[in-house]
């Protein structure tokens, strides 16, 4: 069986999912691979040079990073800024062990695979609020604004026993800016190759108990032709696309906070984001050319947040959330229309006394998915619920440190299911850390997949086994660290074409697949006077265990390796990223010949208050394809100047 990502049947008009998309066109939503990798500082690699951060992603609770058995990466803003780069994706694609796949641009449905794992195996947090896709599964990159982002935090592995359904692959979270003591404000400019325009501005700050942050940005780019097949002979090959696929985006945030009393605080975190795109719909007819329609796509995002958080004493402080988010996508002319809702209730427990620290949970989850009717069905309207709680023990002591979670997760539909984790780190050295850990996870089937014309009520839920050992090695400017991991899938969910019974004729998703993520990750920087080298490696097996196949559109080789160097008020910065061929589909027999590209970056302070970067990607104009008839962007350069008063 096939093990693709099933976007492309959830995000496209109905004629167009009954004659082109299904079952290949699910494979083609992995899209094509991102080409922008971020050669700025090398803080965002594994942010070993700074061990006395304090992040949450990890345990859902402030720690610091030096305690920590998880393997975690770090983006500070200071390193998205520099990156020059449009979206959320390409800043991510330069960490160890993740990939992505875009059909197109920037704007174009993206996928993410962390450690090789299907996009719906990573559960994505802005602020603290859930975002996802009861339609697709996983959450869609490609309408998480950037330019609202100030901070990342990204989990590899396993975290279902902390976080519930999704988080087989990884957890990322996604901060917005937070207020500081005194006013900041900002604004900002940027241009760049394909009529790309970007402006933002906002401030924020703190005046005696209440912080804030409000931001804005707009961007737009005519895009370059995402489907070139007018290049090949229209007669021969039947396909006809010449139009460019540009977008337009804007987005905003708002991040309140209110310190009640010295010991007690309320946050409020609010996000908006709507993007439309270009993109070419297929237009079926008996006899060749195929024509191509110029449809938009709109994906619009919107997050709520609302927190209390309580210190009682030195040992118990309390944690009440309620968030609120909803994606919808939906394309003209060519109609179709896909909504979810998630609704999230938390309420966290920690209890630290010396070297311990317990956490008990109770949280609920309320999924919703509209789908617009189509020819055949009507308007599909489902709900669902999980109630969990969960318990975790950490302890930090001397050489050691242990964290230990269960979770038991009570669906409203398929009943109860328990996860649990065990991670262990001995300090060999004060420089030289070991790591063992095991867990499992699973994710629920989407509403979807389970009440669509394609859907099939008895699915299971997708479980997970994961083990890993790292190895870590800090002593200041120098890091370098080795992670090996292998996670199983089972029941995994495909999309079965054969299958005959189902209510549509193309067929219906099933249960009956495995998988296996199995891999090695190495990574490393250096710094020498105003050099600093960094390098990360990843060789992974991605295989469906049914075919013995490779999972499609993931290479078993890639890697970056960059260098950034400070004289005379500038940081310049160099970058390779390779990757090795990878397969367009499931069955193996499409290749995707392996590619090798090199980025340029530079940033300085024009003045005290003005700063530059600009950058240079694919300098060599390299022709390489990620997903079958899908263009890159070839050479683009980007050049923005951001006003930051000091």
């Amino acid at each position: 069986m096939i093990s693709c990502v099933p976007l492309s049947l959830g995000r496209a008009p109905a004629r167009r999912r009954r004659l082109a998309c299904l079952p290949l066109a699910l494979a083609s939503a992995f899209g094509g691979m991102a080409l922008i990798q971020l050669p700025s500082t090398a803080h965002a690699q594994q942010a070993a040079a700074t061990l006395g951060e304090t992040v949450v992603t990890a345990n859902r609770t402030p720690q610091p990073l030096s305690d920590l058995v998880s393997d975690v990466s770090i983006i500070d803003r200071q390193t998205i800024e520099r990156s020059g780069a449009v979206g959320v994706a390409d800043v991510l694609a330069r960490l160890p062990g993740i990939e992505i796949t875009r059909n197109g641009g920037v704007a174009s449905t993206t996928s993410l695979f962390i450690r090789g794992a299907d996009t719906r195996f990573t559960a994505v947090y802005i602020d603290g609020v859930r975002v996802d896709s009861q339609s697709t599964g996983g959450a869609g990159w490609e309408g998480i604004p950037l330019a609202q982002i100030d901070r990342i935090e990204v989990l590899r592995g396993p975290a279902a026993a902390v976080y519930g359904s999704d988080a087989v692959g990884g957890v990322i979270q996604l901060f917005t800016r937070r207020g500081e003591e005194g006013v900041a404000p900002y604004a900002g400019v940027g241009f760049g190759s394909h009529g790309l325009r970007k402006a933002e501005a906002g401030v924020s700050g703190k005046s005696g108990n209440l912080d804030y942050s409000f931001g804005v940005a707009h961007e737009e780019s005519k895009g370059f032709n995402a489907l070139p097949i007018e290049k090949r002979t229209p007669s021969k090959d039947g396909f006809t696309s010449p139009d460019r696929d540009g977008y337009r985006g804007d987005s905003g945030n708002l991040r309140l906070g209110y310190q009640l009393t010295p010991n007690q605080r309320l946050d409020a975190t609010l996000l908006y984001s709507d993007t439309n795109a270009g993109y070419d719909s297929p237009v079926f007819s008996r006899r060749p050319p195929l024509q191509f329609d110029n449809d938009v796509s709109q994906n619009t995002l919107r997050t709520a947040g609302l927190s209390w958080s309580a210190k009682w004493n030195d040992v118990y402080s309390t944690r009440v959330q309620v968030t609120d988010s909803q994606s919808v996508y939906k394309t003209q002319p060519s109609f179709y229309r896909t909504e979810t809702n998630l609704r999230g209730y938390l309420f966290q427990n920690e209890f630290r006394f010396g070297p311990h620290l317990v956490t008990a949970t109770l949280e609920r989850r309320e999924d919703a998915l509209e789908n617009a009717p189509t020819t055949f069905t009507g308007l599909l309207s489902r709900k669902r619920s999980q109630d969990a709680v969960s318990l975790g023990y950490g302890f930090v002591q001397g050489a050691h440190s242990l964290q230990l979670h269960v979770r038991h997760d009570d669906d409203s539909e398929f009943g109860g299911k328990t996860t649990g984790s065990v991670a262990y780190g001995y300090s060999i050295t004060p420089k030289l850390r070991a790591t063992v850990s095991a867990g499992t996870a699973f994710r629920a089937p989407t509403l979807y997949q389970r009440f669509s014309e394609y859907g099939t009520p008895t699915l299971k839920p997708e479980s997970s086994r994961n083990v890993e050992l790292g190895l870590r090695y800090t002593d200041g400017d120098t890091h370098a660290g080795i992670v090996v991991y292998q996670n199983r899938v089972k029941d995994l969910i495909v999309f079965d074409g054969g299958a005959t019974n189902c209510d549509s004729g193309f067929g219906c998703y099933a249960s009956t697949a495995r998988a296996r993520y199995r891999g090695i990750t190495l990574s490393g920087g250096h710094r020498i006077g105003d050099v600093t080298l960094r390098a990360s490696a990843d060789f992974q097996d991605p295989r469906d265990l049914e075919t013995d196949n490779l999972l499609a559109r993931r290479a078993r080789r890639h890697g970056t390796l960059g260098a950034d160097w400070r004289v005379a008020g500038w940081t310049l910065g160099a970058e390779v990223q390779s990757s090795s061929k990878r397969f367009d589909d499931a069955a193996n027999t499409r290749t995707l010949s392996g590619y090798t590209v090199l980025n340029l970056v530079a940033s300085t302070q024009i003045t005290r208050d003005i700063g530059l970067v600009a950058r240079v990607d694919n300098v060599g104009d390299k022709d390489y394809t990620l997903a079958r008839g899908y263009a890159t962007g070839g050479r683009n350069v980007y050049v923005g100047l951001k006003w930051t008063p000091q």
